[in-house]
């Protein structure tokens, strides 16, 4: 009898929490990928993680909603309207250009105490703001302007170029994905017709827990690679003079992104492009943390996304491995008057991007020769 008393009141306070919760207001019929993430962001927050969601465009019912998302045709965030089709919205994200959608709207206003409660840091922590940017620059902003029409690559330009892509890649973004979540998903076991709501919810689900695991990574994984990274680079010239080699402690950091930061930030203010003393060559990491690991020495790309290398490792190099390479750059050596690099080598790739040696001495040396040539 008690156990059973108990479960009624557990269920009685559950509902009571349900029925207290701010209402989350959002558009029925077809759905986005704008407004699937806008709901789940809100969710992700205490005041709204119970929150009951009405999918209508219905004005009176909306005028009921604590928060609209996406419909109402009012971005007002004092009472809770974040909706970007009106005529006048002409609103983005802080040192952007890309129009917000109802996706970006949410995650101006509340991107920064979701990041704060996943990281358990302080809201105004400087960390904080790096991720709030980051998550906005590498996830949200394609999702406001695919919402909004907006191509990664202005038409003109490309029209103007004579460009077109060599293979449809439409079908495998995210905001496609969601587009198909409209319907009855084939693996739903009934067999039966689902309803939109049904739907809805999956495709949030869904978006949002992509959204969630780019900030775990982020959190967990790129801030603090960018500690790491960014002593390497202070300390780059007690590794060589040059300033052009920089050593990390472990392998497995993202340390692209945070290198070409650091390296701007070094550069003079200012200016738009990375002041060329700033630029690093080659970046040395362990292969593993085993004790006795081999080495890596890796070239530095133009650019992120770029596959050619600011220097390459040389020539003569590329696809050798093991003794053979050991013996080349031993002959070389004494052909220059340079001294000897300690055997060990591994490999150099075909393309010169990458090399490999057991030692850590050696791969620095490798980076070191490569440098002089």
């Amino acid at each position: 009898m008690f156990r059973r008393l108990l479960k009624m009141a557990e269920e009685s306070a559950a509902k009571k929490l349900k029925m207290s919760s701010p209402l989350i207001g959002t558009h029925n019929g077809h759905f986005h990928a704008d407004e699937a993430l806008a709901v789940y962001l809100l969710r992700l927050l205490p005041l709204y993680s119970s929150s009951q969601l009405v999918r209508t465009r219905d004005p009176a019912v909306l005028a009921t909603c604590h928060t609209v998302v996406d419909v109402g045709g009012e971005y007002e965030a004092g009472s809770n309207r974040y909706d970007h089709h009106q005529r006048t919205f002409s609103t983005t994200f802080p040192g952007h250009e890309t129009k917000l959608s109802s996706a970006g709207l949410v995650y101006m206003h509340f991107g920064r105490a979701i990041i704060a409660q996943h990281t358990s840091l302080p809201l105004d922590d400087p960390n904080v703001t790096l991720l709030y940017e980051k998550l906005y620059t590498d996830f949200i902003e394609a999702i406001d302007a695919n919402d909004n029409g907006v191509s990664v690559y202005d038409p003109a330009a490309l029209g103007a170029a004579n460009l077109s892509k060599r293979f449809k890649d439409g079908g495998i973004t995210i905001a496609s994905v969601v587009g198909d979540m409209n319907h009855s998903d084939p693996t739903n076991p009934t067999g039966q017709p689902q309803d939109e709501d049904t739907l809805f919810a999956a495709a949030s689900r869904f978006i949002g827990e992509v959204f969630l695991r780019k900030l775990h990574l982020a959190s967990s994984n790129w801030l603090p690679a960018r500690t790491t990274v960014g002593a390497a680079y202070q300390s780059r010239a007690e590794v060589h003079s040059s300033g052009r080699i920089i050593v990390l402690p472990q392998g497995g950091v993202p340390w692209k992104e945070h290198l070409y930061n650091f390296e701007m930030e070094a550069s003079p203010a200012g200016s738009s492009e990375i002041d060329p003393l700033q630029k690093v060559y080659y970046v040395l990491y362990p292969e593993s943390a085993a004790e006795g690991a081999k080495w890596r020495v890796q070239c530095v790309s133009l650019s992120e996304g770029s596959f050619e290398s600011r220097k390459p490792l040389p020539e003569t190099w590329r696809g050798v491995r093991d003794t053979d390479l050991d013996a080349l750059m031993t002959t070389e050596a004494e052909q220059a008057g340079k001294s000897k690099i300690p055997e060990g080598a591994v490999f150099v790739h075909a393309s010169g991007f990458i090399g490999g040696h057991k030692t850590k001495e050696g791969a620095l040396a490798m980076a070191v020769r490569s440098l002089e040539l």
